[in-house]
């Protein structure tokens, strides 16, 4: 699960600086913010099913569904108050992180 959620960070950081070569300072912001939506939930949810594995007992179903839905609303309220808050918003560059670090996991399936 950490070399996932940090492949994520990379990916983040590399479509940042794409954007930022092409859009500027705003796009690279936006680029940033919004790989971060995808990577800080999913980086709470790793660190979640990691704590609750380590317990005994513990291992439950509901455990990652609860889980799952919690990762959504707040990638959900992030991308929300990215939207609010940051006035000089690049939509396309905030869209593409997203994406980018959404689906940056397939670079794993390839590896081996």
């Amino acid at each position: 699960m950490l070399r996932i959620v940090l492949l994520q960070l990379a990916s983040t950081a590399v479509a940042g600086l794409v954007a930022g070569m092409l859009g500027g300072v705003h796009a690279l912001v936006s680029a940033l913010l919004g790989g971060l939506c995808c990577v800080v939930p999913n980086g709470l949810f790793a660190l979640r099913l990691f704590v609750s594995a380590r317990k005994p007992g513990a291992v439950n179903p509901m455990t990652f569904f609860i889980g799952e839905f919690i990762k959504i609303a707040l990638t959900i309220a992030l991308l929300g108050a990215v939207v609010w808050l940051y006035r000089d918003l690049n939509w396309l560059a905030l869209i593409a992180a997203f994406i980018v670090a959404l689906k940056s996991y397939i670079i794993l399936l390839f590896r081996h």
